[in-house]
């Protein structure tokens, strides 16, 4: 039962029922500090000094401990049982590696590089990012430990200030921007028109 108008619950206010049998929920999370919930109950099963089979569950990545995820160890994290029963599967995702990030960058359908290629366009002006530009920039995404998330602020933090200067600016054929520039270390490089070059749309 739901109410119709929301808020807080109050003896007078109307309720919707919906029927919930064809209706998929699908809970997501990060869940950070469930995998060592996990390695503490798996660590538990060998006594006195740690078994070889203990031994092997320590070198466990995290996303492999969490592949031996029980309830006990959700309900430790907090949640109540009656919450966990009506959740029956519990899918654990891998992360994403550095080549995934690289794939979300490039080849997806609306890719960040393309979108800001797009920008870039319309005001004449062709956008390169090298190939140690993109493994640096999925690289940093990983550091920063929130998945793709992260891959638009660090863009966005690259192009932010020669974005307000290319409108301002009628001399600039290209950007180029390589891995020293997303670490830091220097500017991204404008290439200036060549003599009559005329000045054209990079899309």
């Amino acid at each position: 039962m739901f109410p119709r108008t929301g808020g807080r619950k109050h003896p007078n206010q109307e309720y919707v029922q919906i029927n919930t049998s064809n209706i998929l929920f699908i809970c997501g999370g990060a869940f950070v500090g469930l995998e060592g919930l996990v390695q503490r109950r798996l660590g538990q099963r060998s006594l006195g000094f740690a078994s070889i089979r203990a031994q092997q569950e320590q070198s466990l990545k995290p996303e492999e401990m969490m592949k031996a995820l029980a309830p006990e160890d959700l309900i430790r994290f907090g949640m109540i049982p009656e919450f966990i029963g009506r959740l029956p599967v519990v899918s654990v995702l891998d992360q994403l590696s550095v080549a995934d990030l690289e794939k979300v960058l490039l080849r997806t359908k609306n890719a960040m590089v393309k979108q800001y290629s797009k920008l870039f366009a319309m005001d004449g002006v062709r956008l390169r990012l090298t190939t140690d530009a993109i493994r640096a920039i999925a690289q940093k995404a990983i550091e920063l430990k929130t998945g793709a998330r992260a891959l638009r602020s660090i863009l966005e933090n690259l192009m932010l200030e020669v974005m307000y200067e290319l409108p301002q600016r009628d001399d600039v054929a290209e950007v180029v921007i390589d891995a020293g520039v997303v670490s830091g270390r220097k500017r991204p490089t404008m290439r200036r028109l060549d003599k009559g070059e005329p000045k054209q749309d990079a899309a």
